[in-house]
């Protein structure tokens, strides 16, 4: 009886030791960052002899807060590989891989659903409170994906595969605080060759009077009144864009940001001080506090952005 006891463990034994060379039967790569390769759109992460693989073809990463939920398909594939040796990101890149190590067993998934989370990643200035973005997190989970392996199959209802940070152009906001007005509407500006920053003025802020002694003309932020609008643009920008009854179509808008309403002694003010001026005056614009928005996407101007000085003639 203790022989065919033995006999038995030691099958057993046997059996457990030909699953193939992968051993692993649970993906773990929580601690591990997530990589991209620069030449494909792989995104990977390591760790040793193991290689977590996200191949996004089909898939935009956006620049705004937004989320994507999309089929793993063959143009947004998933594996999971073993290898022989320990692996490195010039063996998932490289389009001809270096001979080792080799792949010894891999997952690959075979359904499920990619939830893509992306928020703006910003910096924050604490003398002013302002704030910018400098980039956009993409938090990448899979929900109820299925790989399929050499002795069958391994479901995870929610995988973290984890965050693929892109960096973002920051927005230039490199005025002269110089300002301008159109004659019949009177619309503010500051612009230089390739953005703007237009105030559709309550026009009653701008009068030929001096304001006494700390005390600004005071208005709100509004979607009509006082709106303030942020472009970018593709190509040069002059002066004969903004005094159209429209605005022209060149040069095109690469970003607008739109500033979101204000609240009374709260937020989205503007405040205008008006001095004599050799023979005119000098008009000094306040912005405080102005949050502005596009899409889901937003940054503080500050709580005094000093916008500019607009000077006008009796």
């Amino acid at each position: 009886m203790k022989r065919i006891l033995s006999l038995l463990a030691f099958a057993l034994l046997l059996n457990s030791c030909d699953d193939g060379d992968l051993t692993q039967e649970d993906i773990s790569f929580d601690a591990v960052t997530v990589q991209k390769c620069t030449t494909n759109p792989l995104l990977y992460k390591l760790k040793d002899n193991e290689s977590l693989i996200f191949e996004a073809t089909g898939i935009t990463f956006p620049t705004e807060t937004t989320t994507q939920t999309l089929d793993i398909s063959g143009s947004n594939r998933v594996i999971y590989r073993f290898y022989n040796n320990k692996v490195t990101g010039a063996t998932i890149c490289e389009s001809i891989p270096p001979a080792s190590p080799t792949v010894t067993d891999q997952w690959t998934a075979s359904g499920g659903k990619i939830v893509i989370n992306t928020t703006a990643v910003k910096t924050n200035d604490t003398k002013d409170n302002s704030s910018r973005i400098t980039g956009y997190n993409h938090n990448i989970t899979f929900k109820n994906i299925t790989f399929s392996k050499s002795n069958g199959t391994q479901v995870y209802e929610t995988f973290t595969f984890g965050d693929y940070v892109v960096s973002a152009t920051a927005l230039p906001l490199a005025f002269t605080k110089v300002l301008k007005q159109c004659s019949i509407s009177k619309r503010l500006y500051d612009k230089n060759s390739s953005e703007a920053l237009i105030l559709d003025i309550d026009q009653t802020l701008i009068v030929n009077a001096a304001t006494p002694l700390n005390t600004p003309r005071i208005g709100l932020i509004s979607d009509t009144k006082n709106k303030l609008t942020y472009r970018l643009f593709s190509g040069l920008l002059t002066d004969d864009y903004f005094c159209n009854t429209t605005y022209p179509t060149t040069p095109a808008i690469n970003e607008e940001w739109i500033a979101v309403p204000g609240v009374t002694n709260n937020s989205g003010i503007i405040e205008v001080t008006t001095t004599v001026y050799g023979n005119g005056f000098k008009h000094t614009v306040v912005i405080k506090k102005a949050k502005l928005q596009k899409g889901n996407s937003d940054f503080l101007l500050g709580d005094n952005y000093i916008y500019g000085e607009l000077l006008t003639t009796n």
